[in-house]
């Protein structure tokens, strides 16, 4: 084989380890991107499965407010169902509404703010919010990297040719504001 034949075989066995690497690499990405969505769930179902205690706890002291107690049933039930992550988004968006609007109930009932078990539970409900906003910015981080990593010149060539798309951020986008106004509470 002459000089040149062992030129060209040498740039291509580059380029195809450069391929791989890439290849890998954005195959990384995604994973990461999957398991940062697996802790968001895990979060999520442990929320799920407090509220009905959290509910149930609420109807002793709370009789008349059965819309309230309603809402974040179906509100809790549309959540688990949600399939992607948009509707996930919207979902554990509206629940959390719900649920304000439940623990805002609690002000115009002293007996059960002072409930032990409420108590308990309320504290067990905010400690799993804070541990889903910390999987949720794990998350936005993954998807943000996984995002710019698909999008950057030359790993676009092989995203496109490979299925690699574009993934959604979990983000509260425009209920933000919604999320951020005190509850009212009327009777």
């Amino acid at each position: 084989m002459s000089t040149t034949g062992w030129v060209v075989l040498g740039i291509i066995v580059v380029l195809v380890v450069w391929a791989i690497s890439i290849y890998n690499s954005l195959v990384a990405m995604r994973q990461r991107t999957n398991q940062a969505f697996a802790d968001i769930d895990v979060q999520l179902k442990q929320r799920h499965d407090l509220i009905p205690n959290l509910v149930e706890t609420v109807k002793g002291y709370a009789t008349h407010e059965r819309g309230t107690l309603e809402a974040v049933v179906q509100a809790r039930n549309a959540a688990m169902a949600a399939p992607g992550v948009e509707q996930k988004v919207a979902a554990e968006n509206a629940l959390t509404g719900a649920l304000r609007q439940l623990f805002a109930l609690s002000e115009a009932y002293p007996d059960l703010k002072a409930n032990q078990n409420f108590q308990q539970l309320q504290a067990e409900l905010s400690d799993i919010e804070n541990k889903l906003a910390a999987s949720r910015r794990f998350f936005n981080n993954a998807v943000q990297e996984y995002n710019t990593g698909i999008q950057q010149f030359p790993a676009s060539i092989f995203a496109g040719m490979f299925g690699f798309l574009p993934r959604t951020f979990f983000d509260l986008g425009e209920g933000r504001a919604q999320l951020e106004q005190a509850p009212s509470v009327k009777f």
